[in-house]
């Protein structure tokens, strides 16, 4: 895994670029590294305005006191902050660009699950496709409610679903031999090692006002395991 790093820092917030595969925050058992627990080493006291999904890379942004906290908090809540991800989704979409507005609720028996529901919370992201390869497209985000898996759970809606995730899709890796014909292990090899295992979404831009009213735009480049995938996708685009 690779190490967080951090975007921007001042007196009031750190923002840091998640790697995948690191907890936001702590979990129930509090066993596990989280990156919540890395920046409270570091700083002593921290504190949380929002979280990304483990599996899910790219900007995060924490409170360095109580101000700061309740301030950020209210802007996120008054959806003030512009919140634009990238993903990579199963198959070619029909339309380049829409906005998917369907409510999302807690699955009423399976723990951790969300569920498109009109009973549930209201939820809009809009989606731009940025490139169509085929099996596969790169899709831009932005989100305009922070429902938990929101666009996880609005891509499965559509029928496209996030790549290699194992809630909202079939979970499974993706391999350069699913679509790459003719394809041959390298000499030395006994098995192929997947381009991405881990689910292909980014948080790539964070912006918004501070207290000062000073407008902040943080981005974090898409990470190798996405660029990789993408690269061998247009390589063998068919």
């Amino acid at each position: 895994m690779q190490r967080p790093e951090t975007i921007f820092e001042n007196e009031s917030f750190v923002v840091i670029n998640k790697p995948a595969g690191l907890l936001s925050i702590p979990d129930r058992e509090g066993k596990e590294t989280s990156l919540k627990g890395i920046l409270k080493n570091h700083y002593g006291s921290i504190f949380t305005v929002h979280r990304l999904d483990r599996d899910t890379s790219g900007v995060i942004v924490f409170a360095k006191n109580e101000t700061a906290h309740k301030y950020l908090s209210r802007i996120f809540e008054d959806r003030e902050v512009e919140k634009i991800y990238a993903g990579i989704v199963k198959g070619s979409l029909a339309e380049p660009k829409g906005s998917i507005s369907m409510p999302i609720m807690e699955h009423p028996s399976r723990e951790g699950l969300m569920v498109t529901n009109k009973k549930g919370k209201p939820s809009q992201t809009d989606y731009e496709v940025l490139e169509d390869l085929g099996l596969y497209a790169l899709v831009q985000f932005r989100i305009h409610t922070g429902r938990t898996h929101q666009i996880r759970v609005h891509m499965q809606y559509l029928g496209h679903p996030i790549v290699c995730d194992e809630l909202y899709g079939d979970g499974r890796p993706v391999f350069l031999s699913s679509f790459k014909k003719n394809f041959k292990l390298s000499r030395g090899e006994e098995e192929e090692r997947p381009l991405l295992h881990r689910l292909g979404l980014h948080a790539q831009r964070l912006s918004f006002a501070d207290e000062q009213g000073i407008r902040h735009v943080f981005e974090a480049p898409l990470p190798r395991d996405m660029r990789a995938l993408l690269q061998q996708l247009r390589k063998w685009k068919f």
